[in-house]
């Protein structure tokens, strides 16, 4: 089975598949956001390394289980044939209801089927009060007419 869009990515086909990601991981859902990945895909994900599907899927549960109200946007920043990079930033709150809204950049490369075979990210959170928050759409995917991180000055 393929995967659309898949490479060789157009400039187009590449910020499709960044949407596609963003709201597949705003639906908080382990079991559908894995399936994006190879069987055997490697992660690196801050100081973690996370090998296949399986592995993503308990990574994701953990972390949607800790980060509450999580909210992301995505941005595109580079493409080529088979690899994405991309910027974005989310906005979550711990379990003590410390708002976060954290920053990161993600290498991404595909298989000819269109699915993450490699994943790198690099993250840093930094503590926001409530009243700093961007991201206040209602749980899921982000509206269409909501700004995008270039629009909010992020």
């Amino acid at each position: 089975m393929t995967r659309m869009p898949v490479p060789p990515f157009s400039y187009d086909d590449a910020v499709t598949k960044v949407r596609m990601a963003e709201d597949a991981w705003n639906s908080r859902d382990p079991d559908k956001v894995a399936l994006a990945y190879t069987p055997d895909t490697r992660w690196r994900n801050r100081s973690q390394f996370i090998n296949g599907r399986d592995e993503v899927r308990q990574f994701l549960a953990a972390k949607w289980e800790a980060e509450q109200e999580y909210r992301l946007i995505k941005e595109i920043w580079a493409q080529g044939d088979n690899r994405i990079a991309v910027r974005f930033c989310y906005e979550y709150r711990d379990a003590t209801g410390q708002w976060f809204r954290a920053h990161g950049n993600e290498n991404w490369e595909f298989d000819t089927g269109g699915y993450m075979a490699a994943r790198h990210a690099s993250i840093n959170d930094v503590a926001i009060r409530e009243s700093e928050r961007l991201f206040r759409w209602d749980q899921g995917p982000r509206p269409a007419a909501h700004p995008g991180l270039s629009d909010l000055g992020l």
